[in-house]
Order: structure tokens, then sequence, then C-alpha cells
């Protein structure tokens, strides 16, 4: 167990230099490969040790104890160009890698227990080795966020009631030059909120649902620095992560394994994002697994309309918002096709490996400078999971 937390542990120092560019906003669609593969599903079908922060309560299905550790390599591709002679131009922010640890253990019938260190969310794009040209502004924006739960899970007749505290820790970083340099450095705090989940099991078929709290976070002087330099009064230090609520189900027949998600993440509601306009998401995953003994194959899609929308220019307060929303922080991405496999190295251990591809998304809003004058972003990505599991 020792072991087990030093690599822990060493996933968090390595969280600390790198970017996480997630999907369903700011929120990566799943942490854990076997779920990416099955297109974000987590909350009706259980993943093992993985499924810590998807829904608690199914880590109940581990038979003894079982440890997983991976990682997500991410590779966006976002372009940008605000129309003011500037031309197009690429964010640099085009590789991350971002680790994922957990370990699940059946203590009884009817007692589980499980503890992990994910990175979850994130964002960020770099322009400062574009010319300086009125627009892109060199931006430098750099958004991470990793959380550290430990869920408990409680079963009887097919029953699973769950719950995980969580730990949340996060880093944001804004850099620009409109003329003149704007910036304090990187603003790191903690926070705390909890996760509750269910699950119940009836032969083939099981039901889940879960609630996340929203968990506020503080960056001193980042947000309110970039937003001076756009005259904007509304904007604080906090952006808190938003709630989420959902509910899942799966079903096996025979090798095949079908799963459906749906959840709501509560961007107008959160700090930081509601001043910003970004409304709520309905995110809706498909899953599908065929298992044949020694290895599983999955296909996987998710749908999630852009929380971020296209605010009056009227006064320049929507014009800036849209610039920083485009430039800064393009989380504009809506579907995502997933394929994945495990493959059983031995009794006690096995591989998965998911890959997720994101079409191109092109956004155009207005920057209020006369006609034809607009940011218009284009974003796509693809990501690669590896994930390692032991068993005994």
């Amino acid at each position: 167990m020792k072991r087990s937390i030093k690599i822990a542990v060493a996933a968090a120092i390595a969280l600390s230099a790198t970017s996480a560019f997630a999907t369903n906003g700011d929120n990566l669609i799943a942490v854990g490969a076997k779920s990416r593969g099955m297109g974000g599903t987590g909350i009706g079908i259980s993943h093992g040790a993985e499924s810590a922060l998807a829904n608690p309560a199914m880590i109940s299905t581990v038979k003894g104890t079982e440890i997983s550790f991976g990682g997500t390599v991410f590779m966006p591709d976002v372009e940008t160009n605000v129309n003011m002679g500037s031309g197009s131009v690429k964010s640099d922010a085009d590789l991350s890698v971002i680790p994922e640890v957990a370990i699940a253990q059946k203590v009884s019938n009817n007692f589980s227990w499980g503890i992990g260190m994910f990175g979850t969310a994130g964002m960020g794009t770099d322009y400062r080795d574009q010319a300086t040209m009125a627009g892109n502004y060199q931006m430098v924006t750099n958004l991470q966020l990793m959380q550290f739960a430990v869920p408990l899970a409680y079963s009887t007749n097919g029953l699973t009631v769950a719950v995980a505290p969580i730990m949340q820790y996060g880093s944001l970083d804004i850099q620009y030059n409109n003329g003149t340099a704007r910036g304090t450095g990187v603003a790191q705090d903690f926070g705390v909120g909890y996760s509750i989940g269910a699950g119940y099991t009836m032969g083939d078929i099981t039901l889940g649902a879960v609630y996340k709290s929203a968990i506020d976070m503080n960056y001193d002087r980042v947000l309110t620095t970039a937003a001076a330099g756009f005259s904007l009064t509304d904007i604080t230090d906090n952006l808190e992560q938003p709630a989420e609520m959902g509910a899942g189900i799966s079903y096996k027949m025979g090798a095949n394994t079908f799963a459906l998600d749906y959840k709501k993440i509560k961007w107008s509601d959160a700090k930081g994002y509601k001043q910003f306009g970004w409304d709520d998401q309905n995110v809706y995953a498909l899953g599908y697994a065929y298992d044949a003994g020694s290895w599983t194959a999955r296909l996987g899609y998710n749908y999630a309309k852009s929380p971020i929308k296209e605010l009056p220019a009227a006064g320049g307060v929507g014009t800036a918002k849209n610039v920083l929303n485009l430039l800064g922080f393009p989380a504009i991405v809506e579907e995502h096709y997933t394929v994945g496999a495990s493959y059983e190295l031995s009794k006690l251990t096995s591989l998965d490996v998911a890959y997720v591809y994101v079409p191109e998304t092109e956004e155009h809003y207005n920057i209020g400078a006369g006609a034809g004058y607009e940011t218009t972003t284009k974003h796509s990505q693809d990501a690669v999971s590896v994930q390692v599991n032991f068993a005994f």
C-alpha cells in the first residue's frame, strides 16, 4: 500500500507540469481508459477502481484489491483569428499529459473503499511565440485541476450507496499583452467537495445515479488582473467547478454490454463561469463493450453542446468576454468518438487503452468593431489513454 501511495504522489507531481485540455466544457469526458473507450459512460456501469469519481458506488464490484494507474495524452489543435489585421494563429498548447491513480478494495460482502488521485479538468492556449498583433495579445492561459477522492461504499441485496469526500487542487495562469503586459503569474488553491452515488443491480441490468457538489476555488489576483485589462468589473478571482448530477443504465447480454449515461453540468450557477456567460451542459454518453474473456473491445460516443455562447457586443462587455472565451478558454468542442480495448497480461495484470477523436468545431463571435469584425476559433482533439491494472 505504501508503494501505491508513492505512485499517487508521483502522479500529482507530474500533473503540476502539464496542462489538461478537456472536452465537456473544461471537464474530461472520463478519467479512466475503460470509461473513455466507452464514450465516458460510468454512472450505471462499473469500471473497477477507476469508477471512484464517475460513481463511487460502482467500486463495489471489485472482488479483492484493484490498483489502476495510467494517463491520457491530449493533442488539441486550436486556431484563432480575431480578424483585426492579425490573421489566423495556432496555439502552441498542443500536447499535455494527465495522470490517474486509483485503488479499490472489497473489505467484506457489504463494504468497499478506495482512494484515487485524478487529473480531472483544465484548459489552456499558448500564443506567446506569435508576433505581437492586435487581437491575439500573445495570450497564454493554463487551468489545471486534480481531485483526490476516498470513496466509501455499502452494499446489500443488490443496492449500493456510497459517498466520496473530494479534495481538489487547482492552478490558474492568464497572461497577455494588449499594449501593457498583463498577468500576475500562477495562482494555486485547494477546495473541498463530495460525491454521493448509488447503484442497483437486478439480473443483467444495472442502474446508477450520482451527485457531485460544486467546489469553489480562488486564484489570487489572476482573474481580476486579466479582467481589468478588458475593463471588466464583474469578475472576481473565484472560479468554481460546477455541481453535476446524472443517471446511467447498463445491460449485459452474454458477451455484450450496452451503457447509457446522462448528466447535467451546472456551469450557469458556478462562480466565474456564470460571469463569463457559460450555459449548463446536458451530456449524453453511449458505450458498448464486447468481452471475449482474455480481451475486451469497446466503442462509444459522447455529446454535449458547447457551454460557451456568443454574448451581445453592445457596451464592450460582451465583446471582451467573447474574446477571452474563444481566445483563452475555447471549450467549444461537442462530439467525441471513442474506441478502446483491454487485454489480460496475466491472472493479476491487465492493460487498457483508449482513443478519443473529437472532430473540428468552429465558432464565430462578434467583437463589436464594425461589420466583419469577429473572433473565429477552430478546435479539434485527439487523445490516447493507457492504463495498467493489478488485481489480487
